[in-house]
């Protein structure tokens, strides 16, 4: 371990200065960063705003998601404290999953980021194609 860090939970990376998070691996703010920033994560969040879905229900609405995927993108959401699974006593037995109070003030975040994507959609798609035409010509040269 590096000197001056820590591996206590109470461990912040960032400056007293600046609210930037330190770039280490062992740094909690980018560790929590890279979970919901993840694909996976950032749909399940999504799909689980205002409802209750079933795996089945998750596993059916993302596409691409493998089964084993999706169960540990599930499991490490209800342990960073986003998502919270229900087991319901009947059989053959029923999950459900949501989102908890902290989840629903990440959704909101997420929200903001899909909005933004949305309205800049056709200034990426015109900036990538510029920048595959050039370079197609700095390849071809």
């Amino acid at each position: 371990m590096e000197e001056g860090t820590s591996k206590e939970p109470s461990y912040s990376c960032c400056t007293e200065d600046a609210f930037q998070w330190d770039t280490r691996e062992d740094c909690e703010v980018r560790q929590i960063l890279d979970r919901i920033g993840d694909k996976w994560s950032l749909l399940v969040i999504a799909l689980l705003d205002d409802r209750k879905l079933r795996f089945t229900e998750l596993k059916k609405t993302i596409d691409g998601i493998s089964q084993r995927m999706l169960t540990v993108t599930l499991r490490q959401l209800e342990r960073d404290g986003l998502v919270l699974r229900t087991v319901h006593p009947v059989v053959p037995p029923r999950v459900d999953y949501e989102l908890t109070p902290l989840g629903v003030t990440l959704h909101a975040t997420i929200q903001s980021l899909v909005t933004w994507t949305e309205s800049h959609q056709q200034e990426i798609a015109t900036a990538r194609a510029t920048y595959d035409a050039a370079g197609q010509l700095s390849t071809s040269s």
